[in-house]
């Protein structure tokens, strides 16, 4: 595994002026919150997919996707109840890796994350092939603790963080823009932290 830290912390300047966004407060504590209550897994039979519109589909056990090149960045997290920690470090597998793989086809234009509990969440592709968006399995140099989406979720510092599913275990590209959970609740869609969109 690779042991160097990718600092991606002042992806901010692409969004605004500050690191913090408007409206959020730091805080050193990572809070819990979830739609629902914690899944189960199976490491032996757990399985993760890459479907739609892509030239491979893929279908990867735990140790496959593990065994994918990984990297640890340093992140910022912002959640879109209204606060933001800084310098988290993540280590997984980036979106950009997985989408090479499969081949995505040129009339992609969407994905949607699917996760163990049923939680769907949705972004534009273009949103996506950003290194920084990130298959997170370590925390700290941890196994990603169960409640904060272990053993894997999505990291998207870009984005508020609903925008990244706990428990992801597959990936749709899609050739038309679908609501994911949230979404289909009256959350943004572009949810920009920097922007505050919070709601559509």
């Amino acid at each position: 595994m690779n042991t160097d830290i990718s600092d991606v912390t002042d992806l901010y300047q692409e969004f605004g002026d500050d690191r913090l966004p408007p409206g959020q407060r730091e805080t050193t504590a990572f809070p819990v919150l979830s739609k629902g209550s914690t899944p189960d897994w199976d490491p032996d039979t757990w399985e993760f997919t890459v479907t739609g519109a892509v030239e491979n589909e893929l279908t990867l056990s735990w140790d496959e996707f593990r065994a994918l090149p990984s990297e640890t960045q340093c992140q910022d997290f912002h959640c879109v109840t209204g606060w933001s920690k800084f310098d988290c470090e993540f280590t997984g597998v980036t979106f950009p890796e997985l989408a090479q793989r499969a081949g995505v086809d040129d009339d992609a234009v969407h994905v949607m994350f699917s996760a163990l509990d049923g939680y769907t969440t949705d972004l534009p592709l273009e949103d996506c092939l950003r290194e920084e968006v990130l298959f997170a399995w370590a925390y700290d140099g941890e196994s990603l603790p169960a409640d904060h989406g272990g053993p894997l979720r999505v990291l998207t510092p870009h984005k508020y963080a609903y925008k990244g599913a706990k428990w992801v275990d597959g990936v749709e590209f899609l050739t038309e823009p679908e609501l994911g959970y949230w979404e289909k609740r009256g959350y943004s869609e572009t949810a920009d932290p920097w922007q505050e969109e919070r709601y559509s």
